[in-house]
């Protein structure tokens, strides 16, 4: 189990190109990709909605590997996840809605899950529902000596950088890739959906890409049961 206080901010990617460049010219060196499935689970009566938490399994495969390579291996570790509780946001009274802080700051507790399709069935035991899933590739990054974790997010809803440290660690590398403060977002991928879909004039479902998109992945689901957002 893994108990840590996160310090992180979003920052939107338009041209993909220059901002890998940059990361280059930064010294990160690009150490994985991933594909991710996440499932947001709650009681019937939203306990950690209404309290401005997050509890999350998620699942990866790796989408660096060649096909036939992939399936054997995630024959070896596909039911494999991890379980995150997320604190109420520090300085949010402002529920779902995008928060205004700068930076979006909360302790979390992870645990790795040996079988998380069996722990997801737990919780629906114990009355906890899905009600929102979200599925992102992920490319991971590291600058050597570093503690600053950079994430390329790749979504339905677009492209972002995930910076993770301390502020002043997260200052120094936005400005480094042509960014300014002005450009920090502290809202979540749920939060960001739920302001594409208002936009769009449709209604909130999971954030998850076409079968198209996914067509040399073989997705895990978590759970048969449909998302309440769906209904």
């Amino acid at each position: 189990m893994r108990r840590s206080r996160e310090i992180e901010v979003k920052l939107p990617v338009r041209d993909l190109r220059a901002v890998v460049k940059r990361l280059e010219g930064l010294g990160a060196k690009r150490v994985a990709r991933v594909f991710e499935q996440n499932a947001l689970f709650d009681t019937p009566d939203e306990y950690f909605k209404r309290h401005e938490s997050i509890l999350r399994i998620r699942i990866e495969e790796k989408a660096d590997l060649a096909w036939k390579a992939q399936r054997h291996e995630m024959r070896k570790s596909a039911r494999k996840g991890l379980l995150t509780f997320k604190c109420p946001r520090e300085g949010s009274r402002e529920g779902w809605r995008i928060a205004k802080s700068r930076y979006k700051e909360r302790e979390e507790i992870e645990y790795r899950l040996p079988d998380a399709s069996r722990f997801a069935r737990l919780l629906q035991r114990l009355g906890l529902r899905v009600w929102f899933r979200y599925e992102k590739y992920r490319t991971h990054y590291c600058i050597s000596g570093s503690t600053l974790k950079i994430d390329l997010d790749e979504t339905p809803i677009g492209t972002f950088l995930e910076l993770e440290g301390s502020r002043r660690s997260i200052d120094r590398a936005a400005e480094a890739l042509g960014y300014s403060v002005r450009d920090y977002i502290s809202a979540s991928y749920l939060e960001l959906y739920a302001v594409y879909c208002a936009r769009k004039g449709v209604s909130v479902a999971d954030m998850v890409f076409s079968p198209k998109k996914n067509v040399n992945l073989r997705t895990l689901r978590l759970t048969n049961f449909p998302s309440p957002l769906n209904k």
